[in-house]
């Protein structure tokens, strides 16, 4: 299709981005189609990848998802769903298996390939390789009706798909301290395996550092220990240690759905009280088993005199000069003030992750939004973003509702709800209109 095309289709629904939300998304709006539910709703979703991807660079070997397997792609919407990780276990042939190994937590690596097995399922509703770059509006009178996606492939050729309503789906970006850039030896931990993998054999690192204290951080630490025997692994965290994940049966209603109407209709200081007081469910925090792993591996060096994991403690980085030799990393303690240089091969920055911001796709559209106190998007309790009375098609967000619905807007374990109630809502106002 050439830039000057457009699809003449009007969609009930154009999904930015095809991660686990959107689908989830796809799968319950096949599913809809399957049964014969009215209204029947179009779809498609553009994913600037070539394929379907989740966090690549850090399906470590060994590493296990931190949310049930119940709470995959589609059980608590649908739990006669074949589209479901026990169905897919049964696909594979491993059913029993899995079974017999007594866990409610699979290999991250098994996780993801359970949903790449969805995404083939669905993959008529996907186009892969656009890349949307803007979303804009198209007038009846003096009412946005409807919203023309514009995407672009890697030739540069533009596609433009019309839509009554657009869903948002644009991930997670990697955040890296302030004045800190990516580079050959400085990587986020999003891409640890990536590039590890194009390291040559003739590299043969011996020290790393890693920075961060969160579940992720505790991963590359420990992937770095075991793939690499030779080298140094030094720790950087701000905290005294690694702070245990709460998943205490109560604790975990956080991410119940009656927990989100709850969330969403509290007044704002309540909101962030609940925020602070349920941060360790998911933020900065490690699995205890992890913990007891790295600890033990850490007091057992000590023993035998061949200290290799070494863990910097109510630290931080204070300065990074890199040459084609290494990273001279200054490591500073937080309460002597003392600096100590650190010589490293390559440094990993697990600092965690910002939502993308879908309002710059929007252009002059972004005006028409509602917005919070703290300059975020109002969004309603259907996910539907606030705008004025000029825009009527619906404008969805799949992350980035932290704010307004709480700790699970950004994670795995309510996907399967959270779709279900865009859907109903799109089909009602489809049926209204």
């Amino acid at each position: 299709m050439s830039s000057n095309d457009q699809d003449p289709t009007v969609h009930d629904l154009v999904g930015v981005g095809f991660g686990p939300s959107n689908l989830g998304l796809a799968i319950a709006l096949h599913e809809r189609r399957a049964q014969g539910t009215a209204p029947q709703l179009s779809a498609v979703f553009l994913e600037k990848q070539d394929t379907f991807g989740w966090h690549q660079g850090m399906l470590i070997e060994d590493a296990t998802m931190q949310v049930s397997f119940l709470k995959d792609l589609v059980t608590t919407r649908n739990p006669s769903s074949d589209f479901s990780f026990l169905s897919f276990l049964q696909h594979v042939d491993r059913l029993h298996d899995f079974i017999n190994h007594k866990t409610l937590f699979p290999l991250r690596q098994e996780f993801h390939d359970y949903m790449s097995w969805c995404a083939g399922r669905v993959q008529d509703q996907v186009r892969y390789g656009q890349e949307v770059v803007e979303v804009l509006p198209v007038h009846s009178g003096e009412r946005v009706t409807h919203l023309d996606v514009v995407s672009r492939d890697a030739a540069g050729e533009r596609t433009v798909l019309r839509a009554r309503n657009v869903v948002f789906g644009p991930g997670l970006r990697p955040r890296m301290p302030e004045g800190v850039e990516q580079s050959a030896r400085i990587w986020h931990n999003e891409y640890l395996l990536t590039r590890l993998n194009e390291l040559s054999p003739k590299d043969d690192p011996r020290s790393f550092v890693v920075v961060g204290a969160g579940q992720s951080a505790a991963e590359a630490a420990d992937h770095l220990h075991q793939r690499f025997p030779r080298a140094q692994v030094h720790a950087v965290l701000s905290r005294y240690g690694y702070s245990p994940s709460d998943d205490s049966p109560f604790a975990n209603r956080i991410f119940d759905p009656e927990a989100v109407d709850a969330f969403h209709s509290a007044p704002e200081d309540v909101k962030r009280k609940l925020m602070g007081y349920h941060g360790n469910t998911n933020y900065s925090v490690v699995d205890p088993d992890l913990i007891g792993e790295l600890y033990r591996r850490h007091y057992m060096e000590k023993v035998h005199g061949n200290q290799r994991l070494h863990l910097h403690n109510t630290s931080r980085v204070a300065g990074l000069t890199e040459s084609p030799e290494g990273v001279a990393v200054v490591v500073e303690d937080l309460v002597t003030g003392k600096q100590t240089p650190l010589p490293a091969h390559y440094v990993v920055f697990a600092t965690g992750y910002d939502p993308a911001d879908a309002r710059p796709l929007l252009g002059g559209l972004a005006e028409s939004l509602a917005t919070a106190r703290d300059g975020r998007p109002a969004v309603d309790r259907d996910y539907r973003v606030v705008t004025d009375d000029t825009l009527t098609c619906g404008l969805y967000l799949q992350g980035g509702t932290e704010h307004t619905h709480g700790v699970s807007a950004s994670l795995l374990s309510n996907i399967a709800t959270r779709v279900a109630e865009i859907v109903d809502s799109v089909a009602t106002r489809t049926a209204d209109r």
